[in-house]
């Protein structure tokens, strides 16, 4: 097992990342920039580095920095968390030069995955249902306007390295599709420094459901079950819960299924997410695979009773799985609000600033994920969670009733949050009838913003 443990990133996830290091008696190091020279994942940490300025998150992104800091405090392995380089092959690349071990897939899978023209082929060819769309990346918008054709519209134009809902565009016609392929090929380059794109056809409406899967060295893959993650804005995903309402239990077996070929497609070992979108008539495809941990992991943590950084550090050391895919089961409801700063009454306008006053809700079955307290300044170099307020109960109803407590007894003052935006969606109809898909808040925002904090007009 690792003695130290360097963590290349920040805010709630390194927070997330310690506590089970503690648990598990590894050493950790957390680095930051000096806007985050006070952070609490720096507090907590057995030592902390600083790895320079603030500007644009560009610290925690300079992998010599990090790995510098890894040599030269002893550490043997780095966890990326999510975001910043936790999907950059380089850098896992560079880590295993260096002689420290990534805690994560290998650059190759990374690779393999990250590319998602790539990753469809590979998928394709191992009998994981894909969305119909062309064959490999297109050269150009002519191209684009020929597999459009084929296909029909509406269509998606994707970025092959992208992720994020950045690098992509939504066609509804040939008129259009030469200026949106430009848009799209402009901002993957801008992102993600790789303008190849390729087409897709748009799913309308579908439910976006994701299945996580740990793999390790042995061969072993299991799958965790699903997250439902269609309530979201823009591609962001704001509210996930465990299980879906719209999976039987056939199809939950089918979709979990093609989630462990996919990962033995890929050759994939660590903790990891395939995504798939479910229309109306409960066809899924696989649209992506994310090589990481993710932001909602801690509602399968509630579901199946296992810790998934745990079990990403055993897999990172060369340990087995701790559990067979018989020995999982879903128990229960378990449900995540992500708290982010931002003011959806003025257009989800990014509002970070200082915490004046913080109270975090409690009780059984409630958890808090985050890297808040009391004087605290969220930053505005960075992204906007501000916290991850997660549930668990015996049933979907008493899952939601209890997150509606939970998040009326959440304070947090200094700044606005989507808090009450998710405390509304908890009362809307449709969502207690677990009738909702991706178009939800689209469909619903203007009447949630005109709803009270008890959701009566």
């Amino acid at each position: 097992m690792f003695h130290r443990i360097l963590i290349a990133n920040r805010g709630e996830i390194a927070v997330r990342i310690i506590r089970t290091c503690r648990e598990m008696e590894i050493e950790t190091v957390a680095v930051y920039s000096t806007a985050d020279a006070d952070a609490l994942h720096v507090k907590l940490a057995t030592r902390a580095v600083c790895i320079g300025p603030a500007k644009a998150g560009e610290r925690y992104l300079n992998m010599s920095a990090l790995l510098t800091a890894a040599l030269e405090t002893g550490c043997d392995a780095i966890h990326p968390g999510y975001g910043f380089l936790s999907e950059n092959a380089e850098f896992a690349d560079l880590c295993q030069q260096c002689g420290l071990k990534f805690i994560g897939p290998s650059g190759d899978v990374i690779r393999k995955m990250g590319n998602k023209s790539a990753a469809r082929d590979l998928m394709r060819a191992n009998g994981v249902p894909v969305v119909p769309g062309s064959d490999g990346p297109v050269a150009s918008a002519e191209e684009a306007l020929e597999v459009a054709d084929a296909i029909g519209y509406p269509v998606l134009i994707k970025a092959s390295a992208g992720g994020g809902g950045r690098g992509m565009r939504r066609g509804d016609g040939a008129e259009d599709l030469p200026a949106l392929y430009a848009a799209a090929q402009a901002e993957a380059v801008a992102c993600f420094g790789d303008g190849e794109l390729y087409v897709e056809k748009l799913i309308l409406s579908p439910r976006h459901i994701e299945f996580q899967i740990l793999a390790d060295s042995r061969g072993s893959v299991v799958h965790l079950g699903e997250r439902d993650c269609s309530i979201q804005r823009r591609n962001q995903k704001l509210m996930e819960e465990s299980p879906s309402k719209a999976l039987t239990q056939t199809l939950r077996q089918s979709m979990g299924g093609a989630a462990v070929r996919a990962a033995q497609a890929a050759g994939y070992q660590s903790a990891g997410t395939v995504e798939f979108v479910l229309d109306h008539d409960d066809n899924f495809y696989f649209i992506e695979m994310n090589t990481r941990i993710q932001v909602e992991h801690p509602v399968t943590e509630f579901v199946t009773g296992l810790d998934l950084i745990r079990e990403q550090i055993r897999v990172a050391a060369g340990l087995s799985l701790s559990v067979r895919q018989e020995d999982i089961r879903q128990t229960g409801w378990a449900m995540e609000c992500r708290v982010n700063a931002e003011d959806p009454r003025g257009g989800f306008r990014p509002a970070p600033g200082k915490v004046e006053f913080l109270h975090l809700p409690g009780g059984p079955g409630v958890r808090v994920d985050t890297a808040l307290f009391n004087g605290c300044e969220l930053s505005p170099w960075y992204d906007s969670l501000a916290a991850k307020v997660v549930v668990y109960a015996p049933t979907r109803l008493e899952a939601i009733r209890k997150m509606r407590r939970a998040l009326e007894e959440l304070i947090i003052e200094g700044f606005p949050t989507t808090a009450d935006l998710c405390h509304l969606i908890l009362y809307q109809p449709d969502f207690v009838k677990g009738r909702y898909d991706t178009g939800f808040l689209e469909q619903h925002m203007d009447e949630l913003l005109q709803w009270d904090c008890e959701g009566s007009k």
